[in-house]
């Protein structure tokens, strides 16, 4: 059965699916071609336009604002959604705006954290336990691989690719590509190391992690050039799911990833 707050003082349009069991706060805004999953809390005032699909045991805090229409003066008002995975947290005031005709869609994936004030435009594609901390500001396009971290300030910039198991240090303006299981910091935004921490939390192995070490010395710290440093990795090292996941991310990258901190100011990268 569902639960809805006993003042009653919310709208919820008769076209709107509720699951099982949801919870729906005072003066929050259903709106028609809404689908939200069993178990999911909407606290109080926030706001759920059409073409949200919230997943299931999600919560949603006040003020946050899902399948809002895109800031995107080429949208002409088409029939698109905006995803939210189940487990997924929003946090107060987020903004997760709904997809344009290029993609139709924009995609939250499951068990997710957005913080509160985070910005989420048109056409992204968030993968599955990512974190965006406070005040990240995603712009149209993004995507962002599995794991990923993106602290307090973050600002990304249009049809950038950050890579899975990344991590993106506070305050940083990510104007290029984020290959997969680095430390991303420093302006302009560079290679900081491996996030060897966050790998080991999820279980990755000392082999697996020396492996993407020695994979981002070639390509970062010993100065060669992005085509032969990839050459290099696939006639020196075995192929891992790991490799192929590096190599696969840095050739389809286009204008092409970060630099490496030395490549900028020709001094040395600290690796943990």
């Amino acid at each position: 059965m569902n639960k809805i707050n006993s003042n009653n003082n919310c709208f919820i349009h008769p076209d709107a699916q509720i699951g099982k069991d949801v919870t729906i706060g005072p003066f929050s805004y259903i709106d028609k071609d809404v689908v939200i999953g069993d178990g999911t809390w909407v606290g109080p005032s926030a706001t759920i336009f059409e073409g949200a699909r919230i997943g299931k045991d999600c919560k949603i805090f006040p003020g946050a604002v899902i399948a809002g229409v895109p800031q995107d003066l080429k949208f002409k008002g088409e029939k698109t959604i905006a995803e939210i995975g189940d487990n997924t947290t929003v946090r107060e005031y987020v903004t997760v705006n709904r997809g344009t005709s290029y993609a139709n869609k924009t995609v939250v994936g499951s068990n997710c954290l957005l913080m509160a004030y985070a910005h989420i435009a048109h056409d992204c594609v968030i993968g599955d336990h990512v974190i965006l901390a406070n005040n990240v500001n995603l712009a149209g396009h993004v995507e962002i691989g599995d794991w990923a971290i993106l602290e307090g300030l973050v600002a990304v910039q249009q049809f950038i690719k950050i890579g899975k198991h990344s991590f993106i240090a506070g305050g940083s303006l990510v104007r290029k590509h984020v290959p997969p299981y680095v430390k991303a910091a420093r302006e302009p935004l560079s290679y900081a190391g491996v996030n060897s921490i966050g790998l080991r939390r999820r279980h990755f192995n000392t082999e697996q992690i020396n492996e993407i070490q020695e994979i981002y010395r070639i390509i970062f710290v010993k100065g060669y050039s992005t085509t032969h440093a990839l050459e290099l990795i696939e006639d020196s090292l075995e192929p891992t799911e790991q490799r192929e996941s590096i190599l696969n991310f840095i050739r389809s990258a286009d204008p092409g990833i970060m630099r490496g901190f030395q490549q900028i100011n020709g001094r040395n990268v600290d690796e943990d």
